[in-house]
């Protein structure tokens, strides 16, 4: 007995072709796959209904190359919230050059999505602001976008084993007493980045075809961050 396959199916499929040879004779045999992740097409945290001194629930704080817990990530109230009472907080001000603090989502895995969060940077002096993560395979593996109050810009990035390659800069004022907006619209491997709703980046990548969302913070910064929502794109 022979047995041939028929190719993966595209994205979205829900059915694969098996073609089986008995002798002469040619059988086709479907067979139920599924490529959709079963992640909800919209999705969003406020973090107001979560317990405080913890990652909310489904949030997965990742590692640092030495083995340690990338940052301390908490939920907290306080009166600086964008949408009282709660924030998530990246709380831990200390860390070297490189220390990238990333936190990924459960159940958040999409190709093609429109994702946004409102962040407030509050300290920092090697580095402050933060991000956002989106086509994550784990935490050493995802595109980010970031915006730094210190240097006043904003940058798209690509992070293969854990290292940064810069895809696009832009130069633009970041106010350090007031909330901001990332939002990032990534079909196929087109990717649109907003800051504060205004278009900033519009280029073409294709290092990442799916993954989860996520949040990222580096070195010393300590920032605030509000109203995570996720679309995922049909």
């Amino acid at each position: 007995m022979a047995m041939n396959t028929g190719r993966m199916p595209p994205i979205g499929s829900t059915r694969w072709l098996w073609l089986i040879q008995i002798g002469g004779l040619s059988l086709a045999m479907f067979v139920l796959y599924s490529v959709s992740s079963g992640t909800p097409a919209s999705q969003s945290w406020g973090f107001d209904t979560d317990p405080s001194n913890a990652p909310p629930r489904n949030f997965e704080v990742g590692t640092l190359f030495d083995g340690r817990t990338a940052g301390e990530w908490q939920v907290l109230a306080t009166d600086k919230a964008k949408s009282p009472p709660h924030v998530l907080g990246q709380l831990q001000g200390k860390g070297a050059e490189h220390a990238y603090k990333v936190v990924l989502v459960a159940g958040t895995e999409a190709a093609d999505l429109d994702l946004s969060v409102s962040f407030l940077a509050l300290e920092g002096k090697a580095d402050m602001g933060g991000g956002l993560i989106w086509r994550a395979a784990d935490d050493r593996h995802y595109y980010l976008t970031r915006a730094n109050p210190l240097e006043q810009n904003i940058r798209i990035y690509r992070v293969v084993k854990g290292v940064r390659q810069m895809l696009k800069n832009v130069d633009r004022i970041i106010d350090v007493k007031q909330w901001h907006t990332l939002r990032v619209v990534s079909q196929g491997c087109r990717i649109q980045v907003f800051y504060d709703e205004a278009p900033v980046f519009d280029l073409c990548d294709r290092t990442f075809a799916s993954g989860r969302i996520g949040l990222w913070t580096k070195s010393d910064a300590v920032t605030y961050f509000d109203d995570l929502r996720l679309e995922v794109l049909k």
